[in-house]
């Protein structure tokens, strides 16, 4: 079996804590312009393309162009402006033991990268705020593909931006169903679902999963109990 060449995680709810503030974001923005949606809704879209849910709410509604589109864009700014100030104003707390995990997994030469339902500028905003700018060989964001999750495709970017070929060689991380069922549809080594996100684990039960931990802090216990490394000392 091939060895493990790289680790790609989720951002929200998977590095970084997520205490509520994308859904919010997003329920403020839908309510401002009174588009009608339901929480549990929002939830189940968390990790997804920002644009792509707002457009789907929107498109419910009307699918006349260029009147939907131009609804679409007046939502996604609102929202922009919503998650954006809250992540200026302090609102990043990294995961407790993901520090440490990126380094465990460095010191063996596994390389690490990140996918994430965010746009390009408040994924740097996120990165910059935590000081991991040059922690990752790639952050793919949603800005940087045609289709978002549960699409496979920023997967495979990040696997073309370490240098990775084979998708034994990978393992995704994330806590939504749309993590999981991306990494299902990339057909990548291991797709673990972590709990440190808004989902709870008889919700991510019901995906594909190889595995479902209580957070980041616990995969590299997890990789050496499964062979997936070798265990030092």
């Amino acid at each position: 079996m091939s060895a493990i060449k790289l680790v790609i995680f989720d951002i929200a709810g998977t590095i970084i804590a997520d205490h509520g503030e994308v859904v919010s974001a997003f329920s403020a923005a839908l309510q401002q312009h009174r588009v009608p949606f339901t929480d549990p809704e929002l939830a189940e879209w968390k990790g997804a393309s920002k644009r792509e849910v707002i457009r789907r709410f929107v498109s419910r509604e009307s699918n006349e162009e260029p009147a939907k589109e131009e609804r679409v864009e007046k939502v996604y700014a609102a929202f922009r402006a919503n998650l954006e100030a809250h992540y200026r104003n302090g609102g990043v707390e990294p995961i407790p033991g993901a520090r440490e995990t990126f380094a465990w997994l460095g010191a063996r030469g596994i390389a690490i990268a990140t996918t994430t339902g965010f746009y390009r500028e408040v994924t740097e905003l996120i990165l910059e705020r935590t000081g991991w700018q040059d922690r990752f060989v790639a952050n793919i964001t949603s800005s940087d593909v045609r289709m978002g999750r549960p699409a496979p495709y920023m997967i495979f970017r990040a696997m073309e931006a370490a240098g990775v070929t084979g998708v034994q060689e990978v393992i995704n991380v994330g806590d939504t169903p749309l993590d999981l069922q991306a990494a299902a549809n990339a057909g990548v080594r291991a797709g673990i679902g972590v709990l440190s996100g808004l989902h709870r684990k008889e919700r991510l039960e019901r995906e594909p999963h190889t595995a479902l931990l209580p957070s980041v802090a616990d995969l590299p216990g997890w990789m050496e109990q499964n062979g997936f490394v070798t265990p030092r000392g």
